[in-house]
């Protein structure tokens, strides 16, 4: 990509994200770098975020860097009409590299189209978020010893769902299986549907959220049902609850099984969960730490650490 940005997972093969994954693992061994030393990271996050932005942040300073930015929108230029062009402009003066969060799909591409600096995309809209991919990715190897021929249930909002989407594009390499629980108001949407048929990869969707299908999976990735992303709240109250986890539903998996959730939840895991061995949902967010040092530092020009 153009300045080696980092705004879709569809722009990566196969072999750049080994790459990426073998140097989330060496940052793991070895967090505290000083490899950034000298550079600078802008932060514009237009859309609320606490992991994404914490854990980016947090790797720029493992690794040696200085961050820059704002984590709401409302007291920075654009609330007075400043368009993106603009500010990614006015940004790339002061920084040597972007990390940004929109609320519009797209907005990552065309920064990285307009800027002189690498653009990372921090999640666009219902689109992509590829970062949380690397991370998904990477707890999946560490936890089933390989990304191969896996069976993968994701649940819930599949149809705003960018972390879904991302991740359904970034295992595609792998010969995955993959499950779809959601609501007919919250399906994967067709494009996604016709990706897997491309590819040749096998899915199965269902409406109902049972044992059956958990104890036949590798990954259960939970989401939470988007209330941002609705227009209509009496839609959203129709579907926020619809799916569960609870401990005992965990009775008859897998011994390998491990429940990933991107966070925040809402209620879609019981606490009851949290005590299980299979529950890696907080171990998936600290990973999240590595992926990213991973990503910038490639990102920046850094190809071994």
């Amino acid at each position: 990509m153009k300045n080696n940005s980092f705004v879709s997972v569809a722009d990566l093969t196969k072999d750049d994200i080994l790459r990426l994954m073998r140097k989330a693992t060496e940052f793991e061994n070895n967090p505290n770098q000083t490899i950034l030393e000298g550079k600078i990271c802008a932060t514009l996050f237009f859309e609320p975020s606490t992991r994404t932005r914490l854990s980016f942040e947090t790797a720029v300073n493992r690794s040696g860097g200085r961050v820059i930015g704002f984590s709401d929108a409302s007291t920075t230029s654009s609330s007075k009409g400043e368009t993106l062009k603009d500010t990614i402009k006015m940004v790339s003066n002061y920084a040597d590299l972007i990390i940004m969060r929109h609320y519009l799909e797209g907005a990552a591409r065309y920064a990285s189209e307009i800027s002189d600096i690498p653009i990372i995309n921090a999640g666009d809209g219902a689109n992509q978020h590829p970062s949380q991919t690397m991370l998904d990715l990477y707890s999946v190897y560490k936890t089933q010893g390989t990304l191969e021929n896996l069976v993968i249930t994701m649940v819930g909002d599949l149809k705003y769902g960018r972390t879904v989407h991302s991740l359904i594009v970034g295992m595609s390499y792998f010969k995955p299986s993959f499950r779809f629980i959601a609501p007919e108001e919250l399906r994967l949407p067709e494009i996604y549907r016709q990706f897997m048929d491309s590819q040749h990869l096998p899915y199965e969707e269902y409406t109902d959220f049972s044992e059956d299908v958990i104890n036949r999976s590798d990954i259960l990735y939970m989401t939470r049902v988007q209330r941002e992303r609705f227009t209509d709240l009496i839609e959203y109250e129709k579907v926020k609850n619809v799916y569960i986890l609870r401990n005992s539903m965990l009775a008859g998996s897998r011994q390998n099984l491990r429940v990933l959730h991107p966070l925040p939840r809402v209620n879609e895991i019981a606490y009851d969960v949290d005590d299980n061995t299979k529950a890696y949902y907080f171990e998936q967010a600290k990973n999240g730490i590595y992926a990213r040092q991973a990503i910038i530092s490639e990102a920046l020009g850094y190809k071994t650490i």
